[in-house]
């Protein structure tokens, strides 16, 4: 990556931009406003499709349902509700976050403010770095699937067009090919490596947000 190692822009770099949004404080909120409106529209669609896979999961297991009563062969149900599980999971990860759906121990913040302040950015800093490391290897694990042309071993297949598209081959989507393949792993794996980012990028936002302008902005949705 232009010369330097992955740990340099993964880790070292958004620690100095912490750094410096500590050192300059409020004077960064005008700047970044209008980039946070930006992020919450994205961690909004993330939630929006995680919803849409959960919505999948339904409607795969009522046609499995409806086949088995019926005695029609429908192949791959199983296999395709559980891609949609894992990526309802891991797409609804930044969106949870930012809602304050995510389970948090709060007993030692509650001990006085200057305690919950620098504990709750300590605690943001450690998790966004944990989660940044996570993405790296989910994106990693990736691409290792895609250069071992790794398939699934469940019943479950897809046209070949299809995954010409994920592979962005539009020469081969154009072709129109008809010809069911085993789902490669690294399809349905996307989902991971996508909401692993996005969540990274949640808790580097939050953090931010938290050194600039002195409050979490995670405010938990409680139901009374």
């Amino acid at each position: 990556m232009t010369g330097r190692p992955s740990w340099v822009w993964l880790f070292v770099l958004p620690s100095l931009v912490g750094v410096l949004c500590l050192i300059a404080g409020p004077r960064l909120e005008r700047m970044l406003r209008p980039v946070w409106r930006v992020l919450d529209g994205v961690y909004v669609a993330s939630g929006v499709i995680a919803g849409f896979f959960m919505i999948m999961i339904l409607t795969l297991i009522v046609v499995g349902m409806v086949a088995r009563w019926t005695s029609v062969a429908v192949p791959g149900t199983t296999e395709f509700a559980g891609y949609a599980m894992a990526a309802t999971s891991f797409f609804a990860l930044c969106h949870a976050l930012t809602r304050g759906a995510h389970i948090r121990v709060s007993i030692i913040l509650n001990t006085n403010d200057f305690l919950r302040k620098w504990l709750d950015r300590f605690a943001v800093f450690g998790a966004a770095i944990i989660a940044t490391y996570f993405a790296r290897y989910a994106v990693k694990a990736n691409f290792f699937s895609e250069m071992l042309n790794d398939r699934t071993q469940g019943q479950d297949q897809l046209p070949e067009w299809l995954v010409a598209l994920f592979q962005l081959d539009f020469a081969a989507v154009a072709e129109g090919s008809r010809i069911l393949v085993y789902t490669p792993v690294w399809i349905p794996q996307l989902a991971m490596s996508i909401g692993t980012i996005l969540l990274a990028v949640a808790l580097w936002d939050t953090l931010y947000r938290m050194l600039v302008t002195g409050v979490n902005p995670i405010v938990s949705e409680a139901v009374e």
